[in-house]
């Protein structure tokens, strides 16, 4: 898969042959996600899951200003209770699109993550953010709750009553204070924008095993929750999906013979 537009405001960039780049294109709204906007989430992580060729998938902002303020809710404004209903399969779609991504995902943040756009975040493995990040739930502020996975993924995170006070009070959290809590895992160095330090980060990632990134994503995500005997089995499943593969094979040959893996992928 080759750099493609979904629909006017969100495109999939390629960087080499294992990193992908889901691509937030609505600056001039901040990247507020709107009906639209969902529905081309939803549908680039389709075809972002279903290409094998991918290892690692990059979730970015083309805004200066932020990497996503959540909802569109001047669109919202205008809509019916029948309307907002009929939205809301759209909305979970690209949330839980961007959260089954089979490949370890990172998200690039910069400026404002807030909301929905937050919970996007959320949604991927890691998050890296430059000094200039400002992240929060600030949904009950509004009269609602944050319904993209933040009352699910945040105190997965950080713990249910860090998660309770952020959730509780609205409030924002700047990116120095962000990486104390958790909220993100790395500050990009000085001077360097998030998204260069989280594509760096993919590519590192992106020189291991496809089949064994994906492996073990399956079964960090299967067995969190789970209590150790049952985690240990999903463990096990996914060790044996790697260990009669052609990359297991191709790793154990290229250490062997102190060269760089050639992953088949399969």
């Amino acid at each position: 898969m080759g750099d493609v537009r979904y629909g006017e405001w969100v495109r999939v960039e390629r960087h080499g042959q294992r990193v992908a780049e889901l691509v937030l294109d609505r600056p001039a709204a901040m990247n507020a996600v709107s009906a639209a906007m969902a529905e081309a989430i939803a549908a680039a992580c389709a075809a972002l899951a279903a290409d094998r060729t991918v290892s690692v998938t990059v979730l970015s902002s083309s805004s200066e200003k932020a990497f996503c303020v959540g909802a569109d809710l001047k669109e919202r404004n205008a809509m019916s209770d029948a309307d907002l209903g009929r939205q809301r399969p759209l909305a979970r779609a690209a949330y839980t699109g961007v959260l089954d991504l089979p490949m370890p995902t990172v998200a690039a943040v910069h400026g404002y993550a807030l909301g929905g756009g937050y919970e996007l975040a959320l949604a991927c493995d890691l998050i890296v953010a430059d000094p200039t990040a400002v992240v929060g739930l600030p949904e009950v502020s509004v009269g609602v709750i944050p319904g993209g996975g933040g009352t699910q993924l945040l105190p997965r995170r950080v713990g249910a009553a860090r998660a309770a006070e952020l959730i509780f009070t609205a409030r924002r959290v700047a990116a120095q204070e962000a990486v104390t809590l958790g909220l993100v895992d790395r500050l990009a160095p000085e001077g360097e924008s998030a998204r260069t330090a989280a594509l760096g980060l993919a590519e590192a990632i992106a020189g291991n095993s496809p089949v064994g990134l994906r492996a073990a994503k399956r079964a960090l995500r299967l067995g969190h929750g789970l209590d150790l005997r049952a985690g240990l089995d999903v463990e096990d499943a996914a060790w044996r999906t790697v260990a009669f593969s052609g990359d297991r094979a191709e790793g154990v040959a290229a250490f062997n013979g102190k060269r760089t893996p050639d992953w088949p992928g399969e």
